[in-house]
C-alpha cells in the first residue's frame, strides 16, 4: 500500500505537464477554439490589442520568411523587397524590403530586414501616435532617421564585433515632424531638466514614452541615457540579445 502511494505521488508533478500539452495539441490542431487573439498558434496580427501573447508570436513571425512577409503585409509601409546580398565580411542582409514611407513620412528611403521591419510597424501601430497625441496633442507627420544599413563594426570602430546595422536589422532615429509643424529633436528634448522641482517638458514625456514603447518591439532600444554615442539619436534594433537602456 505505501509503495503504491509513493508512486502515484512520484507521478503527480506528470499532470500538469500532460495537461499543458494536451491543451497545445488541442489548439495547434484546432479542436479548441479561442480568440485569435489569445491562441498562441494564431497568426500575428498588426493591428491587435497587445497582450501577454504578442511578444511570442512576434517571434514566431520574425523566425519565419513568409509569416514574416504576411505580417508585414498589413502594414501601413510603402516598401518593396530587397535581394539578399553580401557585401563584406558578416555584412549583407536576407529578406529584407526598401521602405519608401511607412505610416508616416520617412525622407530618405532605407532598408530593414523583414523582422526589424515588423518590429517598426507594431511600434508605429501601438506606440507612436498614441504617445504623440497624449503629450503633444497632435500627430506625428514625418521621422527623420539617420539611416538602417551599413557595413561597419560597432561605434565603427575597428576591432569591435559588426553592428546590427550591419544586417539590415537595426534604425537610428533623430527626431519627429509633428502635423502642426513642430519639430522634436532626441538631442534636444530628451534631457530632464536640471532642476528636480521643475516637471520634464511634453516633448520629453513624448520621446520617453516612444523609447520605453519601443522596448516592446524591439530586441535593444538604446537612447541618450545610455551613452554619449546615442546622445542623438535612438537605436532600435533586432538580434540575439534583449536591451533596453
Amino acid at each position: 500500500m505505501a509503495v503504491n502511494l509513493l508512486r502515484v505521488r512520484s507521478l503527480l508533478w506528470l499532470l500538469p505537464l500532460l495537461a499543458a500539452a494536451g491543451l497545445a495539441w488541442a489548439l495547434w490542431s484546432g479542436r479548441l477554439r479561442v480568440p485569435d487573439d489569445w491562441n498562441p498558434w494564431a497568426p500575428l496580427r498588426i493591428d491587435a490589442t497587445p497582450n501577454l501573447l504578442t511578444r511570442f508570436k512576434l517571434e514566431r513571425a520574425s523566425s519565419d520568411p513568409v509569416a514574416c512577409r504576411n505580417a508585414l503585409s498589413q502594414a501601413e509601409l510603402r516598401l518593396s523587397p530587397v535581394e539578399d546580398r553580401v557585401t563584406g565580411d558578416h555584412c549583407g542582409f536576407t529578406h529584407a524590403v526598401r521602405i519608401e514611407r511607412s505610416s508616416v513620412a520617412v525622407g530618405e528611403p532605407f532598408t530593414l530586414s523583414c523582422r526589424a521591419a515588423l518590429s517598426l510597424a507594431m511600434w508605429e501601430r501601438h506606440v507612436l501616435q498614441q504617445a504623440a497625441q497624449a503629450h503633444l496633442g497632435t500627430r506625428v507627420q514625418r521621422i527623420e532617421h539617420l539611416g538602417s544599413y551599413a557595413c561597419r563594426n560597432l561605434y565603427g570602430e575597428q576591432g569591435r564585433r559588426r553592428s546590427q546595422h550591419a544586417t539590415a536589422d537595426a534604425l537610428d532615429i533623430a527626431g519627429f515632424v509633428l502635423d502642426d509643424g513642430r519639430r522634436v529633436r532626441v538631442l534636444a528634448d530628451w534631457p530632464a531638466p536640471v532642476d528636480a522641482a521643475t516637471p520634464p517638458s511634453a516633448e520629453s514625456r513624448f520621446l520617453r514614452a516612444l523609447h520605453d514603447g519601443a522596448c516592446d518591439h524591439f530586441d535593444v532600444v538604446l537612447g541618450p541615457d545610455y551613452n554619449r554615442a546615442h546622445a542623438d539619436h535612438f537605436h532600435f534594433d533586432r538580434g540575439s540579445v534583449r536591451a533596453c537602456r
